[in-house]
């Protein structure tokens, strides 16, 4: 499945295969990484059987996706690039490496794969986690799809469901519970009341939940906004988290999500976080580390419209991933000539 709203930014020779069950917030991280690398980009998603799925990370791919097998999903020609995250994707990658030098891609896993660094030519995993090694890349932030030039060219161009509204402009992105993480009613209440104390300082406010949002959050959250110009995405058409991250004055993040709290930390708007009590603890090691460097700020009942300066890991990544394919590159070059 091609791609169609990657736009290339860096090498447009690269062709580029992203390997992933399909999961959003995989997909999040794989096709912000291989818009900042630039070049022609393919979703091939897995779908592995039991037992495969059940042994993942470990053990071998599904025959259907074995690169290694002739009429496989992932059969040749391959690509130039493999991105691949997520468990059940692990057992594909290591099939990939385990080919030949000449012919096989340059294969990038996102995120620890459980079997150590081995497992890919480049690992990048976010600080919190413990993974190390000589081909490991650690950013406090997570890769993503909002560059500065696609939230410039969504404030030149709004969407359409932006039209009117007042500023400043509150966004707000909400998760959920998961692993490790839960809110209580007390919180949901709180948060609630917090808002709404909060308010009068916003013009207008946009909110978009996600399927992890718990109905009694969302419930708090339309009932602190009924009177407020804006709108709360209920799922239909288009998600306005593009528009939201771009034209925000301030950001309302729950601490929830990796993912949601470094794209929001990209948007150059000041990002506010609810934390529950019951946080995961690596989340929670990423949040301190944002709070201590004054990149976000606990939400209780005030917002700050001042703006801040922006933070995004994903063109320090991309480049490190160029550097490590040329070496990749020279490298096989080197063992073809070889006599």
């Amino acid at each position: 499945m091609t791609i169609p709203d990657l736009r290339p930014t860096g090498h447009a020779s690269h062709s580029i295969w992203l390997v992933t069950d399909g999961k959003a917030g995989d997909l999040a991280q794989v096709e912000g990484l291989a818009m900042a690398l630039g070049g022609r980009t393919q979703r091939r998603d897995i779908h592995p059987r039991r037992p495969w799925a059940w042994l993942a990370p470990a053990g071998g791919p599904d025959p259907r996706e074995d690169p290694r097998r002739a009429g496989s999903r992932l059969a040749p020609p391959f690509p130039d690039i493999v991105i691949a995250t997520g468990r059940r994707a692990v057992p594909v990658v290591r099939a990939f490496r385990g080919l030949d030098p000449a012919t096989r891609p340059f294969t990038i896993f996102l995120k620890d794969p459980r079997i150590g660094a081995e497992a890919a030519d480049l690992i990048w995993v976010p600080e919190h986690d413990r993974l190390t090694g000589d081909n490991v890349i650690r950013t406090l932030t997570a890769p993503h799809r909002f560059s500065a030039a696609r939230l410039l060219a969504l404030r030149e161009a709004p969407p359409r469901a932006f039209f009117g509204l007042p500023h400043p402009l509150l966004g707000i992105v909400l998760g959920g519970p998961s692993k490790g993480t839960r809110y209580s009613r007390d919180e949901i209440a709180a948060f609630a009341a917090g808002l709404r104390e909060a308010l009068p300082k916003a013009a207008s406010v946009v909110a978009t939940p996600s399927r992890r949002t718990p109905p009694e959050l969302l419930a708090a959250l339309k009932a602190a906004l009924a009177d407020k110009p804006g709108f709360v995405w209920d799922g239909s058409g288009d998600n306005p988290l593009p528009g939201l991250l771009a034209l925000s004055d301030a950001l309302l993040v729950t601490a929830d999500s990796h993912n949601m709290v470094s794209e929001a930390l990209a948007s150059g708007a000041r990002v506010h976080v609810l934390r529950p009590r019951h946080l995961n603890p690596r989340l929670a090691f990423f949040i301190d580390a944002l709070t201590r460097e004054e990149r976000v700020r606990p939400f209780t009942n005030m917002l700050d419209f001042a703006g801040q300066e922006p933070l995004d890991s994903t063109p320090a990544l991309a480049e490190a991933v160029n550097a490590a394919y040329s070496r990749f590159r020279t490298q096989r070059n080197r063992r073809m000539q070889a006599p």
